[in-house]
């Protein structure tokens, strides 16, 4: 479920979206608006993502339950 194949693959996604929508771009006047808009957005929401996966993944605090057994320390 959760392990680093996850980054890969998102990481893959993202690149092959990324070519795609460089290819595929409208032609015009606003073609580098067009080509800048959807890589960084595509590119934010997967380093958004990356972040968000890896602070779950590996938490540099770990929670502690006080109340888990009345009298247990």
């Amino acid at each position: 479920m959760a392990n680093g194949w996850s980054l890969i693959i998102g990481f893959v996604i993202v690149a092959l979206f990324s070519g795609i929508s460089w290819v595929a771009a409208p032609k015009g006047d606003t073609q580098t608006v067009w080509r800048s808009s959807l890589l960084l957005s595509a590119w934010a929401c997967f380093i958004m993502w990356a972040i968000t996966f890896l602070a779950q993944w590996h938490p540099l605090i770990v929670p502690i339950n006080g109340k888990l057994r009345p009298g247990y320390d």
